[in-house]
């Protein structure tokens, strides 16, 4: 005999670096039809502010790491602008040169991060190269892990 009150919701967050996912269940949460894997249940993220958003897009983005410098792409300067309104997030980067390899993948995977933020419906991120990216931008914290200071 099954009990209809517990039920499992299994939910995929991005793993620290930022590549994989990690797999999450919950316990006493349906997973449905038109349910979203990827979310906290609306009624516990509704309450949100945008600036607590733009928070949790933040820190979500300090877990995603250049393929070739091993600083998250927010403190290596690379992220110029992070918006949240109406749980829709929009967020401008750059790459360290216009010839950077990832430069056709690496943007799409940056906005599948943002996507699993829970709280965020949707996002768009998009590759500027004004100004362009200079070391100057790498935060403090990163050139210290770095050696360049």
């Amino acid at each position: 005999m099954s009990d209809s009150s517990k039920s499992t919701r299994v939910e995929f967050q991005p793993s620290i670096d930022g590549h994989h996912d990690q797999l999450v269940q919950q316990m006493g949460q349906d997973i449905g039809p038109d349910s979203n894997p990827h979310k906290m249940d609306q009624d516990r993220t509704e309450a949100l502010g945008e600036d607590e958003l733009v928070q949790r897009v933040t820190d979500a983005l300090k877990t995603v790491y250049d393929p070739e410098i091993p600083v998250n792409i927010y403190d290596l300067g690379l992220i110029y602008r992070v918006e949240v309104k109406d749980r829709f997030a929009e967020v401008d980067m750059t790459l360290t040169a216009p010839g950077c390899p990832v430069a056709q993948t690496f943007p799409g995977m940056v906005e599948g991060t943002v996507k699993l933020v829970p709280g965020i419906e949707d996002a768009v991120v998009t590759l500027v190269w004004d100004p362009p990216w200079r070391q100057e931008m790498i935060s403090e914290e990163a050139r210290l892990e770095l050696g360049l200071i």
